[in-house]
């Protein structure tokens, strides 16, 4: 089955399993992980998209507006993936989807009134990527690891935060990827903030780019920090805490666990570094795909790690943080988001060593 064939088999096994008519996929991740990456997204602050998708047992349907309708049909060729088009003048209140559904047991992939939530099995369905997913993966996590890097290494002192977040929103675009979360810190708000929108600040020594970053509805995630002059003592300590949580992290985050044992090995290597609390100051990832994360890890997931999902673990100690995106596979794990050219710590888990990045010093 090929890859949009097969996610529509799934959903309707999970419609028979949930007693309903259909489906109805509202939110824009949802949108691109059923049409093999298409895009709905028009204002890239909300969640939705201008089209939703509802899957019944035996048909596909596209419901959209006059508006959006051409593109989706000239550029995108949705018609040629299957899709039945419901159209709805944009100036309509009438919903001829509405009209279509009344009666029938929906479930939704976000909480409506009126409608079953599958919000949760929904994500756990994205979050499981077909080859062909990971190979588009594997490309946008090459390109945000390049505009990481050239912004990063265009950084000097004296930019303002806003500087810096231009900086590394232009080396995203320019490669056609959607920088959905850019957080920048400069000196002391690193130590404050653990989400840190940019300011007018400028920067004096030490800076913290933090990136996710969006193509073909897939998301990667990935942080770097440096350092103008001599690292101090302090923070390097921390971050060498910080890379070796990181590298237990990816080293548990093995087929078969559940995120509930990954989760308590991380808590556990904050307590061996001698910052058993920091933990609690931020959450500390999960499983990624077409949402920052999916959902997000806590000690009391039962979810099982499954070969072919992406993670994102974001550790850090205060002033200090490590976050890459890895594909996990059956024989262990690929860290997608490496810059070749960035400096890196080797931590040394059960006999193996694990590159995690340090903290490039200028």
């Amino acid at each position: 089955m090929d890859e949009i064939a097969l996610k529509l088999s799934n959903l309707r096994t999970l419609l028979a399993q949930c007693g309903l008519d259909g489906i109805l996929l509202r939110k824009a991740s949802s949108f691109s992980w059923l049409t093999g990456g298409l895009s709905s997204v028009i204002n890239t602050a909300s969640s939705f998209g201008e089209a939703s998708l509802l899957v019944t047992q035996e048909h596909a349907y596209l419901v959209t507006n006059t508006i959006e309708a051409p593109r989706f049909l000239e550029e995108d060729r949705v018609e040629n993936q299957g899709w039945k088009i419901i159209l709805q003048d944009w100036f309509s209140s009438e919903s001829p989807l509405n009209t279509m559904t009344r009666g029938w047991r929906l479930g939704s992939d976000f909480p409506t009134p009126g409608f079953t939530d599958l919000s949760l099995e929904i994500a756990r369905l994205r979050s499981i990527l077909s080859p062909e997913e990971q190979n588009r993966l594997r490309e946008v996590s090459s390109l945000c690891a390049q505009a990481m890097a050239e912004a990063a290494f265009a950084v000097r002192p004296g930019m303002s935060e806003y500087e810096i977040s231009a900086v590394l929103a232009h080396a995203c675009l320019n490669r056609g990827v959607e920088p959905i979360v850019r957080l920048i810190a400069t000196d002391e708000r690193i130590f404050r903030y653990r989400h840190p929108p940019a300011t007018s600040k400028t920067l004096q020594r030490y800076a913290m780019l933090v990136l996710c970053g969006r193509k073909y509805g897939l998301v990667v995630s990935l942080t770097r920090l440096i350092h103008f002059g001599k690292l101090p003592d302090e923070i390097q300590r921390k971050a060498r805490a910080t890379a070796y949580v990181d590298a237990i992290a990816l080293s548990a985050t093995r087929t078969g666990r559940t995120l509930g044992d990954v989760f308590k090995d991380i808590t556990l290597a904050y307590e061996t570094t001698g910052y058993p609390d920091e933990w609690k100051l931020h959450h500390q990832g999960g499983p990624a795909g077409y949402e920052p994360r999916e959902w997000i890890a806590t000690l009391e997931s039962q979810e099982r790690v499954v070969s072919g999902q992406a993670y994102a673990w974001n550790p850090s100690i205060t002033g200090t943080k490590s976050e890459d995106t890895i594909l996990v596979k059956e024989e262990g794990f690929e860290i997608l988001t490496e810059i070749s050219a960035w400096p890196t710590l080797e931590i040394e888990v059960s006999g193996t060593l694990i590159r995690r990045p340090a903290i490039l010093e200028i």
